[in-house]
């Protein structure tokens, strides 16, 4: 599909990412504009949540595949927020489940790419990646110790998941946590290049360094308005803290003896 200026239009947009590489914050930014609304609506864990938002009929009421294309249907509606694009996020770990519900609903069709598209459209995919992994590892293993992932510019609470804790310094689940995010990155990679795609490549680093910058380029790549840099208003702060060096360092340390 093209614009009138000849600009290839998308009709939906995936963010392959793993945890603690700012989704919530590109999340947010993407919802300000007239490219969808993103959220995670294939986390295994938040399934039925939504299900009940969307005031679907009861699970044990449908069969599976009933189900599965009722909230299908809800899930795009939800994800494109009264705008004409799709926006989905989506971890690693959920790829495989959702390719199998779509297999289930399209079923017969030769890839994941193609129920993909089958399911959203024209899809642009957006490679959401961190350089700094051991920085990833420390903010993933302290936000799942302190309960908290999330704080708005003010330092107000966004997502909170359990009750307050102080964090702990822990090499070998912050080592446990580097690996898998490790693998889970470059199993992205292994999927595009299996699949045949081109994503659109956004770094933590540059994300959260120049949101406006980021956001501008990910509208353009779709094909829709862009909002002016200066009205750009990130609702995500950084949770990174002098606790979070100081994990790091002792890493390096540890990591050497």
């Amino acid at each position: 599909m093209m614009s009138n200026k000849g600009r290839r239009m998308f009709d939906g947009y995936i963010i392959c990412g793993t945890p603690r590489t700012g989704s919530t914050l590109l999340c947010k930014l993407l919802a300000t504009t007239k490219a969808g609304n993103p959220h995670s609506f294939y986390r295994r864990q938040d399934v039925s949540e939504w299900a009940e938002d969307w005031n679907l009929p009861d699970r044990d009421t449908m069969s599976e595949l009933e189900f599965n294309v009722a909230y299908l249907d809800a899930a795009i509606a939800a994800g494109k927020g009264g705008t004409g694009i799709f926006g989905l996020r989506l971890m690693r770990e959920n790829l495989d489940e959702l390719s199998a519900i779509l297999d289930q609903i399209f079923p017969e069709l030769p890839s994941d790419k193609a129920r993909f598209e089958k399911a959203f459209g024209d899809v642009l995919y957006i490679h959401l990646s961190r350089e700094n992994k051991l920085a990833q590892a420390v903010s993933l293993v302290k936000a799942e110790q302190t309960g908290l992932w999330h704080i708005a510019p003010d330092g107000t609470e966004i997502e909170r998941v359990a009750p307050a804790k102080e964090p702990h310094y822990d090499f070998e689940r912050i080592k446990r946590e580097l690996t898998v995010l490790e693998a889970n990155d470059a199993a992205w990679n292994i999927w595009f290049a299996e699949q045949g795609i081109i994503p659109l490549r956004v770094g933590y680093e540059r994300l959260s360094g120049n949101p406006a910058a980021a956001l501008l380029g990910i509208c353009e790549a779709l094909g829709v308005q862009a909002p002016n840099a200066a009205d750009v208003r990130p609702g995500v702060a950084k949770l990174a803290d002098e606790t979070s060096l100081d994990w790091m360092r002792r890493y390096h340390l540890d990591a050497t003896v």
